[in-house]
Formats: structure tokens, sequence, C-alpha cells
């Protein structure tokens, strides 16, 4: 895998694809290779060139010890754009990929030409606060969760009722979770998206076209928290998918697709 060396750090990223250039920001914990399941391959098929990253943290690029910056994850993704001469392209983020992609449209809107924000956020509201906080508890006293427990806590924290009361899709998910270690979280990115603070009156200042996308069932960044978002950013418009929580690009990947597809063909 070729890598991109930026902001003091070497990312690893992925090109595939002919078009003009989508770069896919994939959220906290999670590989860059999960767009691949499903969205790359919508993207190519509409004619698009897309380019997948690991954000820091995530192998193979690098993963410094402590705590990670968001400032530093927003220069990381424009360090890309940059080396690889993408911009201005299109960009699209999913939960802290999507905040990233945010920030990358506010502060460097040569380089972003349109912006698809998925289970993003401009703000922590009281829950996710306490849920954050828990998190950070959890990782502090040294506790290792057994990744059966995580693999079920996982499920029933990113997925929607509609899967989970679905027997064989749900022994699927359990599967899939326990045998990866997903759910565990990486724990330099853990803090990056608290520091924000709440950012509705400087996203008023994004002058790129936006489409923030909500996931109905969502529980980490529910549908109210991507409204704000669009109603922050001028002219940006929202789109909900029904029946999906927060891996809805995984849940109901064909709403998902024809949702960033239309709005890229026409941004």
């Amino acid at each position: 895998m070729p890598f991109v060396s930026t902001n003091g750090i070497r990312l690893s990223y992925q090109r595939s694809g002919r078009g003009e250039p989508v770069l896919l920001i994939m959220g906290s914990s999670a590989a860059g290779r999960v767009w691949t399941v499903h969205q790359t391959p919508a993207l190519h098929q509409a004619g698009y060139e897309t380019v997948v990253l690991d954000n820091r943290g995530i192998a193979p690029s690098d993963a410094p010890a402590g705590d990670y910056s968001f400032a530093d994850l927003v220069a990381d993704t424009r360090g890309v754009i940059e080396e690889l001469e993408l911009g201005p392209c299109r960009v699209v983020g999913t939960s802290m990929g999507a905040m990233i992609a945010q920030e990358l449209a506010l502060g460097q809107p040569h380089l972003v030409r349109s912006a698809v924000l998925m289970a993003g956020r401009a703000r922590s509201d009281v829950l996710r606060r306490a849920q954050s906080a828990a998190d950070r508890a959890l990782r502090d006293s040294g506790v290792r969760l057994p990744p059966r427990y995580t693999a079920a806590k996982t499920v029933i924290e990113m997925l929607s009722p509609k899967t989970l009361n679905d027997d064989g899709a749900v022994a699927s998910w359990l599967e899939l979770f326990e045998v990866s270690g997903g759910g565990d979280t990486v724990p330099g990115q853990s803090t990056a998206v608290d520091e924000l603070g709440d950012r509705r009156a400087e996203l008023r200042g994004v002058t790129v076209p936006c489409r923030a996308i909500a996931f109905a069932d969502d529980l980490i960044c529910p549908p109210h928290l991507v409204a704000e978002v669009a109603d922050a950013i001028p002219n940006c418009d929202f789109v909900q998918i029904p029946d999906c929580g927060h891996l809805g690009y995984l849940e109901q990947p064909e709403m998902v697709n024809s949702a960033i597809i239309e709005f890229l063909d026409k941004y």
C-alpha cells in the first residue's frame, strides 16, 4: 500500500478507479478499507476515481503515542489532498471523517469542491458527552473487556432495530466484530472530537456545496445533531436514510450510495 508523508507522519492510502477524484474519510477507530465494501465500487461505476486513506492511529498509517488533536487530523487530510494533487476534490466523510471534512471545507475551501457529511455533528450533546467521558474512564482504568462483550455492545450501539431483530444478520455482525476486534477504540483518536466544542457558528462560514446525511436509528450521532450541521452550513441540504444506525453506509448501502452520487454529480 502506498504512503503519503505529511504533517510529520506517514499515511497509507488506496487510489483506484478513473475519473474526477473523490476522497473518502473514515470515522474513528475504523480502517479506510471499510469504504471498499460498498462505496468505492459504486463510485467507480458512476465514473469517479476514489482515494481512501487510513487516518493516523490506524495501521498501516503511523500511530504516534498520546492523544491526537483534531487540528492534526485535519492537517493530515489536507496534506493527502495536497501531496496527491487532488484539489479541489469532492470529499465524503462519515462520523469523525465528516467532521474532518467540515473543517476542511471551512478552512481550505480551495481544496474541497463539494462535501458529503454523513453521521457528523457540529457539537456534542449531554448524552454524547457522557458517553465519551465513560469511554475515557474505562480506557484509563486499564480494564480490557472480552471481545465477545465488546462485539455485542458494538452491535447494539451501531445498528438499527431492523437489523437487530434479524437473527441471521445479527449473528453475522456479532461474528464479524468479535473476530475483527471491531468496536475497539484508538486511544489517540478518542479525545480529538471532544476538543472541538460547539462549531455551529463557525460552520456558517462554509462556502462549498455540502450535503448532510443522517441515519435514522443512529445512537452515536442521531439525526437531530446532523440536522444542526445542515442548518449551520449555508445552503447545505439534508437527507435521512431509514432503517440504519451509525453504520448506515454498510446497513443500507444502496440508498446511501445513491444519496452520495446524486449529490456529487450535481457538484
